[in-house]
């Protein structure tokens, strides 16, 4: 036989026994990310009744291991690289799913970039104790490392750019699909696979982990919705009559209160949990709403992602009409943003943040910055030593900061201070462990269960000790004051709500926070107001005093019918309907229009009136002269 027919024979046999072998891995990979999936609440049968649903959950990965294969030119190697990337994925999914009972959405991978600005510390806290997921990974490390030097190169070095051209055309493909390129669409929607835009638990389950985020990017990366112009424009119409009547108000000839807004972490009423019903973990709370305003409050967040509610009470926006908006400090685009700190400021407001945390986290030093504030108080400006309890700064040194700011003379005051004594994980021993001991649960309840409790109900006994504090040093001061206070979530004490399970028989997701609205000098009747974030400060603004906002005149006037409406991420967006969904769609397109900066060419009468009607106020008439476009 010719020498050239037993090279071509040859060459043959050897593309044939690396096609099989790349098609063998190929399905392994497909399997196992099955079995992945599996162990993330997907049934292994659902993924593998059709072809569709394991390709699509597998595909982003074999891509990644194509790219590594023609760098590589080792195909164990490649494959399991890509593997391991993907697991720690499912990894971190697991860790989110226990702790916050949500599935990862594309935006959680902006916490990336948190990790170097103060974030590692606070969610390292959230990893695993035990050490085997860590020598597990070890393992895997080091037989990477043997294939790396032990397995033989597959493809050849040269090949004429062959393989060069096939590493460029994977690694293309691969980017458009991170970059959310829309041709992606027609492998990755709800006709093929299965998408509920308003559950991402739901589509994770149906469509596996990794086609969730793929068509979760894809339906809402860098998507906007449009305002509906003619819908805000009728209900500022229907609204102006009602708007102008308020905003008329006569202005009060009292001295500006200073205003005290405490957002307490992870603070919520225990007594909604079963087995805590007659329990007085926050007897101040109690007592004070008995004296204020006061109710339940709902959040869009739960167990995490504090910035979300935060983001509500100092803009007055519904992050429910902003499904792109996941985590709003590290999206935002705007460099002066609408907001309760820049209305309090044209009224002569020294506005305050206030945190004993890491200034970088969160982008909250150039968020706070967006929203108007003057001055951002972080840990490092704290004494030097300012009481720990636990892993984080006590509620006390955050009371006692508090205290030093506010001055007794000189222009009002905004102060917003965020707790973080009660953040999680609860895991780590307080300061008076026999105090934490002491604390009774529920029966059922047991073992890091029960100690993750009381730790929880220890620091919030503490949060609640800091609000009586507080309202009684403001009440014995001669200026005047309001007192705003309220929990940023529940807690993520998943667990014990399965074992506990709650008052009104409802999910943990489902459950709403607490609020107080407060004058320490006066205390009055109770008003008991259930309510939402995002309307806070317009019942804010109007319990001191301050109407000629016309936006959040608005929210206080047709807000609160829609104060109860789910403001989960991905829930669907307001559709015509009856009344409330056409006041939902209105609401939605007047916050659009308020977010991009153009709701103002919609209220060019209602300002004017109301500046010639506070005439009285010159503060009040020319800061409101100077808002105008």
């Amino acid at each position: 036989m010719p020498p050239n027919s037993l090279h071509s024979r040859s060459s043959w046999r050897g593309l044939v026994r690396r096609s099989v072998l790349l098609l063998v891995l190929a399905l392994a990979f497909v399997a196992l990310t099955g079995v992945l999936d599996g162990g993330a609440g997907v049934s292994p049968w659902r993924l593998f009744e059709q072809a569709r649903f394991p390709l699509a959950n597998a595909l982003p990965g074999l891509l990644l291991a194509g790219v590594l294969l023609t760098v590589s030119r080792r195909a164990l190697l490649s494959f399991a690289l890509a593997f391991l990337a993907q697991g720690l994925i499912y990894g971190v999914n697991l860790l989110k799913v226990a702790n916050l009972g949500t599935p990862l959405m594309p935006d959680d991978f902006r916490m990336l970039g948190q990790l170097r600005k103060g974030g590692m510390h606070l969610l390292a806290g959230y990893l695993p104790h035990s050490p085997w997921p860590y020598l597990g990974l070890l393992v895997a490390l080091g037989l990477l490392a043997a294939a790396w030097r032990l397995e033989p190169a597959m493809l050849p070095h040269r090949t004429g750019g062959k393989r060069l051209l096939t590493g460029t055309v994977i690694a293309a493909l691969l980017v458009s699909m991170l970059a959310g390129l829309s041709a992606w669409g027609k492998i990755y929607n709800a006709r093929v696979l299965w998408l509920e835009p308003w559950s991402a638990v739901v589509t994770a389950r149906h469509s596996g982990l990794i086609s969730s985020l793929v068509m979760f990017h894809l339906q809402y990366g860098g998507k906007q919705h449009k305002p509906d112009h003619a819908a805000a424009a009728r209900l500022i119409a229907q609204s102006a009559p009602a708007l102008l009547q308020s905003m008329q108000l006569p202005a009060s000839g009292a001295e500006r209160p200073d205003i005290v807004v405490v957002q307490s972490e992870s603070l919520f009423d225990p007594r909604i949990v079963r087995g805590l019903e007659h329990s007085n973990f926050t007897p101040n709370l109690n007592r004070l709403a008995a004296h204020g305003i006061s109710g339940k409050l709902h959040v869009p967040t739960f167990g995490g992602g504090t910035i979300r509610t935060e983001f509500e009470v100092l803009t007055g926006l519904s992050l429910r009409y902003f499904d792109n908006l996941q985590f709003p400090y590290l999206q935002m685009s705007h460099r002066a943003m609408p907001s309760l700190v820049r209305t309090l400021r044209t009224h002569g407001y020294v506005t305050t943040a206030l945190h004993g945390n890491d200034p970088a986290f969160w982008n909250r030093t150039t968020a706070f910055k967006s929203l108007g504030f003057d001055r951002f108080v972080s840990r490092s400006s704290f004494p030097p030593n300012a009481a720990m309890d636990g892993k984080y700064m006590a509620d006390g040194a955050m009371t006692d900061e508090i205290m030093t700011q506010l001055k007794d003379s000189g222009p009002p005051q905004f102060i917003f201070a965020i707790s973080i004594e009660a953040h999680g994980p609860y895991d780590v021993a307080p300061n008076r462990v026999a105090e934490r001991d002491a604390i009774a649960v529920p029966a059922g309840v047991t073992g890091r269960d029960k100690l993750e409790l009381q730790n929880y109900l220890y620091h919030i006994g503490h949060a609640d000790a800091e609000l009586g504090r507080l309202v009684q040093w403001l009440g014995q001061r001669k200026r005047p004051s309001l007192v705003l206070f309220y929990g940023d979530h529940l807690p993520a004490l998943g667990n014990t709500y399965n074992i506990t399970g709650f008052v009104d028989g409802g999910g943990m997701l489902s459950q709403a926070g607490t609020w107080l609205l407060v004058d320490p000098r006066h205390l009055g009747q109770p008003v008991h107001l259930d309510t939402a974030a995002w309307l806070l400060p317009g019942k804010l603004l109007a319990q001191a005093g301050i109407h000629d906002d016309p936006y959040y005149a608005l929210t206080e006037l047709v807000g609160q019918p829609l104060a109860g409406l789910t403001e989960a991420p991905g829930a669907p967006l307001p559709t015509e309907g009856g009344d409330q969904q056409q006041l939902d769609l209105a609401m939605a397109s007047v916050d659009q229009l308020r977010m991009s900066g153009k709701l103002d060419k919609f209220l060019p009468r209602i300002r004017p009136a109301a500046t010639v009607a506070r005439g009285a106020d010159p503060l009040h008439a020319q800061a409101t002269a100077a808002a105008l476009p």
